[in-house]
């Protein structure tokens, strides 16, 4: 009897796992369309993913604050450019919570529940 028990409750963290596995593919794919490490080959893991993928937003983030400056002190005149580096950079980060909140929740709901 416990072991028919056992049976959803290892269905449902196969199914948490590869939903968290997905969305790490998915922003892997989004936000890092290389995501090749320093030696050339694939990024090893969802942690190197998530350390990418955190490089990345602040690269993006940077460069939109950069252009900003620029046109604050008159250095450039692209305010289209700086606007749209900054709306990158914004949803960049959104999307990047969006995937640590279902990675919090998911380890929440493996943290609940018996096995």
């Amino acid at each position: 009897m416990a072991g028919h028990m056992n049976a959803p409750i290892s269905a449902s963290i196969a199914a948490t796992l590869a939903r968290i596995e997905a969305d790490a593919q998915a922003m892997s794919e989004s936000i890092l369309p290389a995501a090749e490490d320093r030696a050339g080959g694939r990024s090893g893991g969802f942690v190197d993913s998530m350390r990418q993928a955190i490089d990345s937003v602040n690269a993006q983030d940077r460069i939109a604050g950069d252009k900003a400056a620029d046109v604050i002190s008159g250095r450039s005149d692209d305010l289209v450019g700086a606007m749209l580096a900054s709306q990158q950079a914004s949803l960049s980060f959104s999307m990047l919570m969006q995937v640590r909140n279902k990675v919090v929740g998911a380890m929440e709901d493996l943290i609940k529940m018996h096995i």
